[in-house]
């Protein structure tokens, strides 16, 4: 089958990809219950040296640039006690961790999840965390830009391979809230 979006040889449904997938995302695609039907959830495959957004986009096609979007994991602290939440913003903005995110947790301080705690907690790899299979629990922040659009293209849990999925899939998630001006584009 042919990609939506961007330049892949092929786009396989995420149900038959499930070997290629790490076991919390592999585990929420086999429980999918959205009514974006599952077929509609695509995986990629895709060189992990060029994961990162820039060089992905340089390689398999410049229409990802708008298509894509980056999940990160945010710590935020209140009272000694932290709260991990993840957030998926459109990848040509910059997550509004310090404002937007601060204020919706209802937290004093929000900053970026150091790396071996987001590997730790997800069961995924850096560089390719996804907003499908995160800790039952977890708030999942998701720009309302990035629901809007009808392709996404977001990380798979490993830095091999990538989903494409409608925008509308991922307002489906466990845990999600739609945000306006969750990323904001650089000055």
């Amino acid at each position: 089958m042919r990609a939506p979006i961007g330049d892949f040889d092929e786009a396989i449904p995420l149900t038959g990809a499930l070997d290629l997938l790490p076991a919390p995302v592999a585990e929420a695609a086999r429980g999918w219950r959205g009514t974006v039907p599952v077929e509609r959830l695509l995986y990629v495959d895709s060189d992990p040296e060029k994961a990162d957004t820039a060089v992905f986009v340089a390689t398999y096609g410049e229409d990802l640039a708008e298509a894509s979007a980056n999940c990160v994991v945010v710590a935020g602290r209140r009272g000694g006690e932290t709260t991990l939440a993840a957030a998926l913003v459109p990848a040509a903005t910059r997550l509004d961790v310090n404002g937007a995110v601060r204020r919706h947790l209802g937290v004093r301080k929000a900053s970026f999840a150091p790396h071996e705690t987001a590997v730790r907690e997800t069961g995924m790899e850096y560089g390719g965390i996804t907003p499908f299979g995160l800790p039952a629990g977890w708030p999942v922040l998701v720009d309302a830009a990035v629901v809007a659009m009808d392709h996404v293209l977001v990380g798979s849990g490993a830095r091999r391979g990538k989903l494409i999925v409608p925008g509308a899939a991922l307002a489906e998630l466990p845990g999600v809230e739609v945000l306006e001006g969750l990323g904001r584009r650089p000055e």
